[in-house]
């Protein structure tokens, strides 16, 4: 192993030198794009996905699929209108390996694909996906008749033994650490015997835009759900064993990966617009519109996308973000920032996440002269006069992004191993250097 790998580079965050004013475009969701692999691969006839996000995560999932025998082509779109995938489903088969990385929507979306697959499917990962919950997800394909060994761990590495088919039926879980255990469940239920019926037992479900995402794109490829939002049962889930078709998709912008350049904005007093943000969408990311005019910008969307302004002033806030956790860390480099504390609440999950994301927030902040305290379920932040320094990652994405929000306005800050936004925002580094100018 060279010193390289052991000590990744340090990353000079850029300084703003006055008011952002750009355009930024940003790739396509992560979370669509994963799923849409996912019910394509499952259906009975071939589909396309426009615009699909190509980042580590996106491409583990693709990789995993072809694996087990789906065809994925990368090219244009029919009408020659930009890269497009041509997803070919096929009969899934094993013995294979997957590599999940330290990604949750390939570690928890493709256990029930593979209990549909003929053969064994192992899944390994990153040394952090070990330490990531999967029992909420091995525990509910146990109950709908799978066979899998994970030597009582309830996480990685583990085994599916792939019997070409799956029973299905009523089980019951506790969802709490992640919404992705209902969302796995459903991905796949149209394919089950007897569909699925998801019943969540446990405290407050975190992420539930996450979960409405699922929903809407079941139902965008044929198959027949019942749930909460449209007047079903509280916490529970009903998806109907069906074939789903062949669509042509075209993947949004990832909003949640616009919050750093929305953030610029915001630190800056400048402007940023981001090109074919959704009049309508699932996506957690559509809740910084409301949030960050709060705390001090101002907003315009129109169909051609969303144009962001910040007013020169950063105000603190109160939030409960329990349903679009993801935003949190972006939100407390901000908040360490404002002109008042802010309190983020309904997040314990996030401990769960590519790293224990409260505990590394609190830790990094205060490093650089803040003070931010870990609550039971967020975060309590009292702005103070920052100063430069090393800005640790823990191999997480949306931390690398934060650190990079607060360099805006502080000097010296370095980021260490900013390469780890390539899990979903591959340029990211030339993204924020293209924005300033610099």
């Amino acid at each position: 192993m060279t010193e390289s790998s052991v000590h990744p580079a340090l990353w000079p965050a850029p300084q703003a030198s006055g008011s952002v004013d750009a355009t930024v475009t940003v790739p396509g969701s992560k979370s669509v794009t994963n799923r849409a692999l996912v019910l394509a691969a499952l259906a009975a006839e071939p589909g396309w996905l426009r615009r699909p996000l190509r980042s580590r995560d996106t491409l583990l999932m693709a990789q995993a699929l072809r694996s087990m025998g789906v065809g994925i082509e990368e090219g244009v779109g029919p009408d020659g209108s930009g890269e497009a995938w041509r997803v070919i489903p096929a009969g899934l088969h094993g013995p294979v390996t997957i590599d999940v990385g330290n990604a949750g929507t390939v570690m928890r979306f493709l256990p029930p694909v593979a209990a549909l697959a003929d053969g064994p499917i192992r899944f390994d990962g990153d040394p952090r996906s070990y330490e990531r919950p999967l029992n909420g997800v091995i525990d509910a394909l146990r109950v709908l008749g799978a066979r899998i060994d994970d030597d009582g761990r309830g996480s990685l590495p583990m085994t599916v033994h792939g019997g070409g088919a799956l029973d299905g039926g009523p089980v019951e879980i506790d969802a709490s650490s992640s919404s992705q255990f209902v969302s796995s469940l459903l991905l796949s239920a149209p394919r089950f015997n007897q569909g699925v019926e998801v019943r969540h037992t446990g405290s407050r479900l975190p992420s539930m835009p996450h979960i409405r995402m699922t929903v809407d794109m079941l139902r965008t490829v044929g198959a027949q759900v019942d749930e909460p939002e449209t007047g079903g049962e509280p916490n529970v889930w009903r998806v109907s064993p069906s074939a789903l078709l062949g669509r042509d998709l075209t993947v949004e912008p990832d909003l949640s990966n616009a919050q750093p350049f929305l953030a610029a904005a915001l630190v800056t007093g400048g402007r940023v617009t981001i090109p074919d943000w959704p009049l309508r969408t699932t996506q957690p990311g559509d809740a910084l519109r409301e949030i960050f005019t709060t705390m001090g910008g101002s907003c315009e969307l129109t169909e051609h996308g969303l144009t962001f302004t910040g007013s020169g002033r950063i105000h603190g806030i109160d939030v409960d973000l329990g349903e679009v956790g993801e935003l949190t860390p972006g939100i407390a480099a901000v908040a360490a920032l404002a002109d008042s504390p802010s309190t983020l609440s309904g997040v314990a999950h996030l401990r769960l996440h590519e790293t224990d994301r409260l505990a590394a927030l609190t830790k990094e902040i205060n490093e650089l002269g803040g003070q931010v305290t870990e609550t039971a379920d967020g975060l309590r932040i009292e702005p103070r006069p920052l100063h430069g320094g090393t800005f640790h990652t823990y191999d997480d994405h949306r931390m690398a992004t934060a650190g990079s929000i607060i360099g805006l306005a502080v000097p010296g800050v370095e980021i260490e191993n900013v390469a780890t936004t390539a899990k979903t925002l591959p340029d990211f580094p030339q993204m924020w250097t293209r924005m300033l100018g610099v």
